[in-house]
């Protein structure tokens, strides 16, 4: 019973570490090319999926089990703004797909504060998904405009002295 559960909670780390690893690639791609508004996006949800990760291990070692600091998948070397958001979307999907199939799991097993950590992430990765599906939606609303802003934003700040 606790075996599956901390079975699922360390292939959540698993997928956490993976997303924080890969927002952080498209942070400092994103950054590079003045892409302000994108880079902190990526940022701030690397920093959540940090601190998801350091949830699922709290109950990992509450439940007696070892937590594997494994990523589950390699940074895919991506550098196009949607082709970025497009796998942000996708990762997003695939792991509210996972922890309401793992929550579920979960609750069969008798474990509700498991369960309940699933779904708090669930709410968690739907606003994840749901502010990159508008990142998305304003680059198709306003084209390559959208990131040409942001660059030249960052510009005038730090023609103003700023950062």
């Amino acid at each position: 019973m606790k075996e599956k559960s901390i079975e699922l909670l360390n292939k959540a780390v698993a997928d956490e570490l993976a997303a924080v690893h890969q927002y952080m690639y498209f942070h400092f791609h994103c950054d590079d090319q003045g892409y302000d508004l994108l880079a902190n996006l990526f940022k701030r949800t690397a920093i959540e999926e940090m601190i998801h990760v350091e949830q699922l291990a709290e109950r990992i070692l509450f439940l007696g089990g070892e937590v594997e600091m494994v990523v589950a998948e390699e940074v895919k070397k991506i550098h196009n703004v949607r082709e970025m958001l497009k796998l942000a979307v996708q990762m997003e999907e695939s792991s509210v797909s996972d922890y309401n199939k793992w929550a579920n799991e979960c609750s069969a097993n008798a474990d509700a504060t498991s369960k309940k950590l699933f779904e708090a992430l669930v709410e968690d990765e739907e606003r994840h998904f749901d502010q990159y599906d508008d990142e998305m939606e304003n680059l198709k609303k306003f084209g390559d405009n959208y990131l040409a802003l942001q660059s030249i934003e960052r510009s005038k700040n730090i023609g103003a002295g700023g950062e």
